[in-house]
């Protein structure tokens, strides 16, 4: 289950980034860069940690799937 305040640092099909809130089909903000897009969403809901979508592979994860900042 997502939970509503949480939000989400997803990579759009444009190249750029959006924040989106759980279970919310709209985008709270567009950015040209995953790191001013972690700020912002950290702006926008002080005191927790957006979930920040992986762009590439790493030894501890794939694209597609959720890390913190």
């Amino acid at each position: 289950m997502v939970c509503k305040s949480q939000l989400f640092v997803e990579r759009r099909p444009q190249g750029d980034y959006a924040v989106r809130r759980g279970s919310s089909e709209r985008v709270s903000a567009v950015l040209p860069t995953q790191q001013r897009t972690i700020e912002r969403a950290r702006e926008l809901n002080p005191g927790h940690e957006p979930l920040v979508e992986r762009v590439r592979h790493t030894t501890v994860g794939n694209p597609d799937k959720w890390r913190k900042p």
